[in-house]
């Protein structure tokens, strides 16, 4: 079942009302599509009855959970698979996340905010600082923090780098080793590599799979038990806060990931320019933008062969997302060192995030 939003209304914030906070989040309705229209903040005395959120019963527990860890150990997917549905692109090109997305668990006891962080590496660029940075910032303001790890190969650097950092913080964290059902049988050395990590701490450690789901429901649980009681954030049907613009860019850059190679998919930014939407038709302009000529050559193939076959995967996806049909076009532009500028990384929605 395909679950999306209407409206961003307001925002709900902490009991500090720092404008920064990173517990600041939006008021979202659920419906059958998405809409970036936005209700005036100066329009408080309507939004008790627009907004579809209910009282939460006794016992009830919410928070926020971080999903951290190095690149490409399977964060994403495991979002995906708590949650129901598909919200975050996945591929097997590392540091395939670059904004901290949140997914929305809604069990009969519990509220789980799920935030999918950037995989946590050394950065090689201004892009990578941003991204580092932010999965920091999610470290610190979180209720518990879930550290996952790869359980196809033992413990590397990263996972050594990921577990100093946790070190020094009081946030409960709790230990996931992913990909169980791919775990070699003849490697007994993986699991106790991990469990070192643990250190003096007695993180609890859990097995599961993300693609299959098995082990998810005794994780969940723990995760649970570690939420104080709290009410409802996010209406109980809600998927994801995310605004429609933000994933029809993941949609295709998606593809550009998962069907170039090299340099390339590291080196993409997509803007979404227009979003027209018709009653029997979606209309969608974006721009690829890539930081060299080469580059922009590979994109668009032989004949325009790759991009062809970049956008008809992406628009298939979409399509599933807005429950309609879609035409999508795409345009591509060299935009040089992009990832080296702080002006041009902030134009194409990568900040710091606080």
């Amino acid at each position: 079942m395909v679950v999306s939003l209407i409206k961003l209304l307001c925002h709900v914030r902490c009991p500090c009302f720092a404008a920064n906070c990173p517990r600041r989040i939006p008021y979202l309705l659920v419906s059958g599509r998405f809409m970036d229209s936005h209700l005036s903040p100066s329009q408080p005395a309507v939004l008790p009855d627009l907004v579809s959120i209910p009282t939460a019963p006794p016992g009830f527990r919410s928070g926020f959970v971080g999903i951290v860890g190095r690149p490409n150990v399977g964060k994403s997917t495991l979002m995906n698979q708590l949650v129901g549905q598909k919200i975050a692109i996945t591929s097997p090109v590392a540091q395939t996340t670059r904004n901290r997305l949140r997914g929305v668990l809604t069990t009969p006891e519990a509220q789980l905010i799920l935030v999918d962080t950037p995989g946590i590496h050394k950065p090689h660029h201004e892009l990578g600082k941003v991204l580092v940075k932010n999965a920091r910032i999610a470290i610190d303001s979180v209720d518990v923090v879930l550290f996952v790890v790869d359980g196809t190969v033992e413990a590397g650097g990263g996972d050594r780098f990921v577990s100093a950092l946790l070190d020094h913080i009081t946030t409960p964290v709790v230990l996931g080793i992913n990909k169980a059902d791919a775990q070699p049988g003849d490697r007994p050395d993986i699991d106790p590599s991990y469990q070192a990590l643990t250190g003096d701490h007695s993180w609890p450690v859990f097995k599961f799979s993300a693609i299959t789901g098995a082990g998810l429901d005794a994780l969940q649980a723990q995760l649970i038990q570690y939420l104080e009681p709290g009410p409802y954030y996010y209406p109980p049907d809600l998927v994801t806060d995310q605004p429609e613009r933000f994933i029809m860019a993941e949609l295709i850059r998606e593809q550009v990931l998962l069907l170039t190679r090299d340099e390339v998919p590291h080196s993409v930014a997509i803007a979404i320019e227009r979003v027209d939407e018709q009653p029997d038709i979606t209309h969608v302009s974006a721009t690829v933008h890539v930081e060299r000529t080469s580059q922009k050559g590979i994109l668009i193939g032989k004949g325009g062969s790759m991009l062809k076959q970049i956008g008809t995967e992406a628009r298939m996806q979409i399509q599933k997302m807005v429950m309609g049909k879609v035409y999508l076009e795409l345009f591509v532009k060299v935009q040089p060192k992009w990832r080296q500028s702080r002006l041009r990384l902030a134009d194409l929605g990568y900040r710091v995030e606080g």
